[in-house]
């Protein structure tokens, strides 16, 4: 059993595969379920999806220490902290099945395994050719949705202008923008200083992230002598010392 668990997990057979993207699907659902729950009275068929949520994130989060060389390591990360956040907010609701948001840090890893994304260069043409600007749109979009979660979780309960997460999404996106209506503002010291980390740290990583996405596309390959790592596709030269490139590509289209 624990030998096709990892398999699962690292293998490269094909229902490794379909595993592995099945668990990328089951955590953008999760995220979508989120979002459109805000919009909608908590009812109990809602809690019952949350608990379901947990459950199956519990389960994922077991194997994957089950098969883990170093479980402390795995357990103690950023991205096994945010899990063990979300699966006790899902299973004991009293605690705030809010911060389930926080599922988004492990589809981010996923996006960013190398299982992954071998996988999906290899799938998929597109993203073979725009693979830093889906990146870079990616980061960009986790960034947004996380920013907007917490703004949501941390004021839709006495904040009656964020009431759900278009509410709060307006709000960050105004900030990161510098556009500033004025007509949403956070309450309390605490909605200040969101806004403040927003301000500060969100609006150089948003033009960042937006310059990566419309910026000529270059491809990684390692110059051997000097090592720049990004060139124009069609190079034969590094511009940094002349050397002779050898870039792959895939012939004619």
């Amino acid at each position: 059993m624990k030998d096709l668990i990892r398999e699962l997990y690292h293998g490269a057979s094909r229902r490794a595969v379909v595993f592995r993207y099945a668990m990328l699907v089951f955590d953008i659902v999760t995220i979508a379920f989120l979002v459109v729950s805000s919009f909608a009275p908590q009812l109990g068929a809602t809690h019952t999806i949350d608990f379901a949520i947990g459950l199956v994130i519990c389960l994922d989060f077991a194997a994957r220490l089950w098969i883990s060389h170093n479980r402390a390591a795995d357990l103690l990360n950023p991205t096994g902290i945010a899990d063990i956040v979300v699966i006790v907010s899902l299973l004991a609701p009293i605690v705030g099945e809010g911060l389930a948001f926080l599922r988004v840090a492990r589809m981010l890893r996923l996006l960013r395994s190398y299982q992954t994304l071998r996988r999906l260069r290899q799938d998929f043409v597109f993203f073979r050719r725009h693979e830093q600007t889906i990146n870079a749109g990616v980061n960009l979009a986790v960034f947004v949705f996380l920013m907007t979660a917490i703004v949501y979780e941390t004021q839709h309960y006495s904040n009656e202008k964020i009431q759900n997460y278009a509410d709060a999404l307006y709000f960050t996106v105004a900030t990161l923008t510098t556009t500033g209506f004025g007509d949403v503002t956070l309450n309390g010291t605490d909605g200040k200083m969101i806004a403040v980390v927003i301000m500060i740290f969100g609006v150089s990583l948003f033009l960042r992230l937006v310059q990566v996405m419309i910026r000529p596309h270059k491809v990684e390959h390692k110059c051997p002598r000097c090592g720049l790592k990004r060139h124009d596709h069609d190079a034969v030269h590094c511009k940094a010392c002349g050397e002779i490139l050898n870039i792959e590509d895939e012939g004619a289209v």
